[in-house]
Formats: structure tokens, C-alpha cells, sequence
């Protein structure tokens, strides 16, 4: 009896152990590796609350129902974005810990810092951009223009007299203010603020003239008519502000104007190409969630989440109009 008991154990473990050599070559065969095996930790490298960080909390839900894994939102803010980028371009590439950032970190901060911990071109796997991010051109409602062209020759008249606002040295608010004032030889000042609301404050206070913003935070001001909206970034107008014309259509199509920056994901450069495709297959059909659509738009974005290859080229389109920028506002940080 028990020596039937010992065969029939031994049988059931080579069953269960030919079963998951079978189930391993089946894997292999598909070119698949066991992908997620644990918790995938997303890292957001901006404190939580802000537009990146719903979005990312958005993907991450829904990646989380798909995959059968958890996913985990680690919200890493400091010194614009390079801690937690870093933290991401110096783990293992296998898959379980991605970034979900905006291109302050993952291209503008190469032309910015001088002393950068990571090199975005070579130390990432791009996999998409998720969405676009134009931002809103707003004024005082003192300011006697309506649109671009009358706001330009405002800002060329009044030189030495104007204000322009940004959230940090080297955003994009700070970027397109200096270029504005340069070709306009206005010499306006710029001040810079500790996020964009403290900024959108003192604009409705009269301390400031002029500033690019998030949709998210001008549009309530805007409708109110607290706030005079000039324009929109980028060459496609806002769902979310249907009336305001793209500075581009306005006939002013400096690349400066017509850039807009993005949320993207990335992961640690040699993500096998296996999981890569995998991952890229689940995001492309997120994007069709009726809650990501809402959520991405109501955040003031244009839901992208493109493809690796389409998101190589935008990158590559894009690095010399932010360089440019950069010098043109002469902004470098240690």
C-alpha cells in the first residue's frame, strides 16, 4: 500500500512538473516572458494631486484590471522631476517599474541642468506619450489686447513696463515668456513662482501681465472673465476650451508657440522588447477607456499614447526647439 502511495506521488509530481515545462515552452514559444510577476511600482516624480499624477493613477487602475497584477503609484517630487526620473533610469529593466512624467524631465532638463544624474537618450526606453500638454496664454484683463498679434505689439510698445509669470525656472511659462520678450525687445521681467496657482493669483491681482498656464487652472478665470484668455499652445484647440484659438491658426507660427510639452512613459533602457510590445498593447487600448478620455481631457490634455516608434520621432523633432529655447531665455541650473 504505501509503496503504491510513494509510485503514485511520484507520477502526480512528474505530471505537474512536465505540465509547467510544457506551459514554460509554450511561453518561450510565443516569445512572451513571464511578465508582470510581482506589484509594477509607477513612478510620478511630482507630488500627488497634480494633473501627471491622475493621469498616471488613471493608467495605472486600468493597467492593474488588465494585467492582474497591482500597480502602484510612487510619487517622487523634487528638483523638477530628476529625483524620481532618476530613481527609474537606475532600476531594473524588467518591466516592473515604469515612469510616467512630463517632458520637463524626460527631455527639457538635458538643456537646462548641467549636472543632470541621467542621460534621457540613452538611459530610457521611451514607450509612449500618453498625451499632449499645450497650456493657455492669459492676461490681465487691463491688457488692451484680444488676440496675438495685438498682445505682441502691446508687449513691443511697453518696453520695460510688462511682467510675465512662470512656475520655475526653465518650465515652459518661463521658456516662451523670454522668447516673446526677446523677439519683441520688450525687456520684461520675469518672476517665478512655486507652482502655477500662487502665479495665477498675483496675475488676477494685477502684480503680473501676462503667463502661459495650464488649461486646468485658467479655465474657471477665463469663464469668470477674471482672466483674458490670448490663446492656446500647440496647433489643435482644447476640448475643454472650444472658443480659445491656437496661437498657430492666429497666423503667429513661431515653433516656440507651436510646441506643446507632453506626459510620456518610459521605462529603464533594456526593457526586453518582449514586454515592451506587451505593455504598449495594453495602453493602446486604455486610451479608448471612456474614464481615461474624460479624465485626460478634464485635465486640460489631448489623449495621444502612441507608439514607441511614433514617439522616437516626436522626441527627435522636438529636442532642437527646446534647446533653442533654453538659450534663447539663457536659463542653465546647476
Amino acid at each position: 500500500m504505501k509503496t503504491e502511495l510513494k509510485r503514485r506521488n511520484i507520477l502526480q509530481a512528474m505530471a505537474a512538473c512536465g505540465g509547467a515545462s510544457l506551459l514554460g515552452t509554450s511561453a518561450l514559444a510565443q516569445g512572451k516572458p513571464a511578465w508582470p510577476t510581482k506589484a509594477i511600482r509607477v513612478v510620478v516624480p511630482f507630488n500627488a494631486g497634480g494633473a501627471t499624477d491622475i493621469i498616471a493613477r488613471t493608467v495605472g487602475e486600468a493597467l492593474a484590471k488588465r494585467l492582474g497584477q497591482p500597480v502602484v503609484i510612487d510619487n517622487r517630487g523634487g528638483a523638477a522631476g530628476i529625483l524620481g526620473t532618476d530613481a527609474v533610469a537606475k532600476a531594473q529593466p524588467d518591466g516592473h517599474t515604469l515612469l510616467i512624467s512630463l517632458s520637463t524631465s524626460m527631455l527639457i532638463n538635458q538643456f537646462l541642468y548641467t549636472k543632470l544624474p541621467y542621460n534621457p537618450q540613452k538611459d530610457f526606453a521611451m514607450i509612449t506619450q500618453i498625451a499632449a500638454a499645450p497650456v493657455t496664454l492669459v492676461v490681465h484683463p487691463s491688457v488692451p489686447a484680444n488676440n496675438m498679434k495685438e498682445l505682441l505689439a502691446y508687449v513691443k510698445a511697453n518696453k520695460g513696463k510688462l511682467s510675465y509669470g512662470s512656475w520655475g525656472v526653465g518650465s515652459y511659462a518661463h521658456l516662451a515668456g523670454a522668447y516673446m520678450s526677446k523677439t519683441m525687445d520688450a525687456d520684461m521681467t520675469h518672476v517665478a513662482y512655486k507652482g502655477e496657482a500662487p502665479m495665477i493669483q498675483e496675475l488676477i491681482g494685477g502684480q503680473l501681465q501676462i503667463c502661459f498656464s495650464s488649461a486646468q487652472n485658467t479655465k474657471p478665470f477665463i469663464e469668470s472673465g477674471r482672466l483674458k484668455a490670448i490663446g492656446v499652445t500647440g496647433k489643435e484647440r482644447m476640448e475643454i476650451l472650444p472658443k480659445v484659438a491656437t496661437i498657430f491658426e492666429q497666423g503667429v507660427k513661431d515653433d516656440a508657440y507651436s510646441i506643446y510639452g507632453w506626459v510620456g512613459m518610459a521605462a529603464p533602457a533594456g526593457l526586453p522588447q518582449e514586454i515592451l510590445d506587451q505593455l504598449y498593447a495594453h495602453l493602446s487600448e486604455i486610451v479608448k477607456d471612456p474614464k481615461m478620455q474624460e479624465r485626460t481631457k478634464g485635465a486640460g490634455f489631448m489623449p495621444m499614447m502612441n507608439s514607441p516608434q511614433a514617439f522616437a520621432e516626436n522626441y527627435k523633432r522636438d529636442m532642437p526647439v527646446w534647446k533653442a529655447l533654453v538659450e534663447e531665455a539663457g536659463a542653465r541650473l546647476d
